[in-house]
């Protein structure tokens, strides 16, 4: 599977987005069409939105799949008045669709599904105590989780634990697979099965 280096693949969003390219709702519906794929309807599936555009992909995949009769909430640990423009539109959407949103995990309430969309190629710090208690408790779950771009923890470009990472069982990474994904060590152990959905997105050596 190539792999890119993150500025080049924000090069390649940037000029798409540029040009009136609206990626963030492709990113959602090609997670939820992956899930749709592999689980039928009466699953029960948590969506994991952090404070950036990796939230947005997953909030837009959560409401993607309310409308395909799953049982989704959305677990939003952050102000939803600080979201990017972006990510603010899909959040605006979530509600208009009637989604359900909590603040904090439901001890005891475990999803047969979780998405996780806290954090994107963007994360270069390790996780703070609250997001790795989070992030712990996800993976005691030993549910399948489809990790968005990167699993949350990781260092995108060279792979390195930025904490405990998800453990996920399959990332779909849009426009490319980053560095990190593909090199021998946490990054390829923590992304499970990858996948590529490019968004119709082409990265040519000069994006």
């Amino acid at each position: 599977m190539p792999s890119y280096p993150v500025a080049q693949i924000r090069r390649a969003e940037q000029l798409a987005l540029a040009s009136g390219r609206a990626l963030m709702p492709l990113a959602g519906r090609a997670a939820a069409e992956f899930i749709a794929a592999r689980f039928p309807p009466d699953r029960t599936v948590l969506a994991l939105a952090g404070p950036g555009n990796n939230g947005g992909d997953a909030l837009e995949a959560a409401t993607r799949l309310l409308a395909l009769g799953y049982a989704v909430k959305v677990l939003l640990p952050t102000d939803p008045g600080r979201l990017p423009p972006d990510a603010a539109r899909a959040w605006a959407g979530w509600l208009s669709a009637g989604g359900q949103t909590q603040t904090a995990l439901t001890p005891g309430d475990i999803p047969d599904i979780v998405i996780d969309g806290l954090f994107g190629i963007g994360l270069n710090r390790p996780l703070d105590a609250d997001w790795q208690a989070l992030v712990d408790t996800v993976n005691s779950w030993n549910v399948p989780v489809l990790a968005l771009d990167v699993p949350s923890g990781i260092d995108a470009d060279t792979g390195a634990a930025l904490g405990r990472p998800i453990q996920a069982h399959w990332t779909l990474s849009f426009i490319a697979a980053t560095a990190g994904l593909t090199r021998p060590g946490p990054g390829q152990i923590a992304a499970g099965e990858r996948h590529v959905d490019t968004l119709g997105v082409t990265l040519s050596p000069d994006a």
